[in-house]
């Protein structure tokens, strides 16, 4: 499933604060990046007609029905497809070239590294 950056807005909040209203979301949306209702609901409706959430009664109650993991996974595997030809290791040596990491950082790193062996 492929979110645009709008729909995960939407979803962001969600996740972050469970089941909501639609009316919730567009409040926080509207704090948050000056979305107005009418755009908010749009996008909502977006990702209902995606499957991403479902909507409950009363009250237009929004449910996500995708986790951020699954979704993070998924643009995962896409970004490295698309632009490392699906090469995870040059995805990785990309990222380590970008960013002084810590050593506390290096070591969960190799951590992370052992336990996918």
């Amino acid at each position: 499933m492929k979110l645009f950056d709008s729909e995960l807005k939407v979803m962001a909040v969600l996740w972050r604060e469970g089941d909501s209203t639609a009316k919730h979301i567009s409040d926080v949306l509207g704090s948050e990046t000056g979305w107005n209702v009418n755009t908010t609901y749009t996008v909502i409706k977006k990702c209902i007609k995606k499957g991403a959430i479902e909507r409950r009664e009363p009250n237009f109650l929004c449910h996500a029905l995708v986790s951020k993991a699954q979704i993070q996974a998924a643009e995962t595997d896409e970004l490295i497809e698309k632009i490392y030809d699906g090469s995870a290791d040059m995805l990785f040596a990309s990222l380590l070239d970008r960013k002084r990491l810590s050593a506390e950082q290096i070591e969960r790193l190799k951590r992370i590294v052992e336990e996918g062996k």
